[in-house]
């Protein structure tokens, strides 16, 4: 897998401070995206055991209260490995101390439609997503989190215990 930027002390991905990982790589190419420098899976740099160190020493003060994997898009098919591996070691390495926020393009449905073994563990694993494309029709730079009116910030935890889309209350 490769990423293009790790950015440590991010206020603008999630509730709080947090740190960041965009990947490389999206196949859904929505018009008017602020990141199409990420859409090319060949460009940026090599995710390796040296990044991933330096992930997990960003995450670990106490004033780090998340990790946001977001991109370009983490669950493309070339990504979702990657982004399944770098989720199971930090949430292994801060439970729920941590809180992880994934960004896709991909709508909640989507992904559960997938029913991909990868996918599904990925979406037990982390507490918030924010689903959907990109739509400039429906663009609003008001919005906290998000980009348009159509997606959406989900409490995943309380998705799958009642087995309905609950929003998350930020």
């Amino acid at each position: 897998m490769r990423y293009s930027q790790l950015r440590s002390m991010d206020i603008s991905n999630g509730n709080g401070v947090g740190v960041s990982l965009f990947v490389q790589g999206c196949p859904l190419h929505c018009e008017g995206c602020f990141n199409k420098e990420l859409w090319d899976f060949n460009k940026g740099l090599e995710y390796n055991e040296d990044i991933e160190n330096k992930l997990l020493d960003l995450l670990s003060p106490n004033y780090i209260s998340r990790f946001t994997l977001l991109g370009g898009e983490p669950l493309a098919d070339q990504n979702i490995s990657g982004s399944l591996d770098i989720i199971r070691k930090v949430r292994n390495a801060y439970n729920t101390n941590k809180q992880i926020w994934l960004y896709t393009g991909y709508t909640y449905e989507e992904l559960v439609d997938k029913y991909n073994r990868d996918i599904l563990e990925i979406l037990s694993l982390v507490d918030v997503l924010v689903d959907g494309r990109f739509e400039l029709q429906n663009k609003d730079l008001t919005l906290a989190f998000k980009g348009s009116t159509n997606q959406r910030i989900i409490d995943m935890k309380e998705t799958l215990k009642q087995n309905k889309i609950i929003l998350y209350n930020h």
